[in-house]
């Protein structure tokens, strides 16, 4: 367990879960050996917007699967990383006495019957791949890859990562209803907002349930 005592960059990572917990809080769950379950104690500087960590790490994620795997991974707003349409990792940033416990779950040897029968969109490296891929160098590249994506965020915001954030985005073009009202997303901004244009006019979305058309 992570908390503010411990050194930026501190990390603990865990075999599985069975109380995890997920965006909205929903219960995130990972069998023994089957998942990368990580946190990573950080302290952004006070002109960052700490929320914006969790699409650093979504992209520092998606650049991770797509090196494991081959295939083309998205972002999806805010905290989801997708592959082929399916959710393969969640990220949650959590406010612990002014440090931020950024963690991250991503799905990768679960076969399509260990992924859980009521998240129809959920997924794993191998129940997408076919292939059962070894944990331990996809958590060596992640860790170093959320590195450098954290420090080039710390020094230039979300404009320094954009290119790979903007290109990765899941929603864009998607019908969309935020907070009941529906419209088109259009992109995620440089602030990290989504942006959703509406019969009466764009809207910026800063946090809620995005739900889309499949």
């Amino acid at each position: 367990m992570l908390d503010a005592s411990q050194p930026e960059g501190a990390v603990a990572v865990c075999e599985e879960q069975t109380d995890g917990r997920g965006r909205m809080g929903r219960l995130w769950e990972a069998p023994a050996g089957s998942s990368i379950l990580v946190s990573v104690l950080l302290r952004p500087p006070p002109e960052r917007r700490a929320a914006e960590l969790t699409l650093v790490a979504g992209v520092a994620t998606a650049v991770v699967v797509e090196r494991a795997t081959g295939l083309a991974a998205q972002i999806k707003w805010p905290n989801d990383v997708m592959l082929d349409r399916r959710k393969v990792a969640g990220v949650l940033a959590e406010l612990k006495d002014g440090a931020v416990v950024l963690g991250i779950g991503l799905n990768v040897k679960q076969s399509p019957g260990e992924l859980p029968a009521e998240a129809k969109t959920a997924a794993s490296l191998r129940s997408v791949t076919g292939r059962s891929l070894e944990r331990g160098p996809i958590l060596a590249d992640l860790l170093l890859e959320l590195e450098q994506r954290y420090e080039a965020w710390r020094d230039g915001g979300l404009n320094a990562i954009y290119d790979d954030l903007g290109g990765r985005d899941f929603f864009r073009g998607r019908r969309v209803t935020v907070d009941g009202v529906e419209g088109t997303a259009q992109m995620i901004t440089r602030e990290g907002l989504l942006e959703v244009s509406t019969a009466s006019g764009p809207v910026l979305v800063g946090s809620g349930e995005v739900l889309f058309e499949r």
